[in-house]
């Protein structure tokens, strides 16, 4: 797996764990949803400042980005979609 897609899995399997949307994420690391997306699809490129704050809003180390899945791990399930009942 490339330094990409590594991003890419490891980016929305701790987004997903900690139950943040990409809204949510993109807002606080100050870049647009879309290119949330992107990264989470292996389209983006991203700087280190910003795996630094996606890092820290996600609570994690820049290195847990980098940290390759294990053998036949299933791909993180996206969170469902839409507005949560009240």
């Amino acid at each position: 797996m490339n330094g990409r897609a590594l991003l890419a899995w490891n980016l929305r399997r701790l987004r997903t764990e900690r139950g943040v949307s990409q809204e949510k994420l993109a807002a606080d690391t100050g870049v647009d949803r879309a290119y949330v997306s992107d990264l989470e699809r292996e389209l983006g490129n991203p700087t280190i400042d910003l795996l630094d704050r996606l890092a820290e809003c996600l609570d994690a180390e820049i290195g847990d980005f980098f940290t390759a899945p294990a053998a036949g791990a299933a791909a993180p399930k996206p969170l469902p979609s839409g507005r949560k009942a009240r």
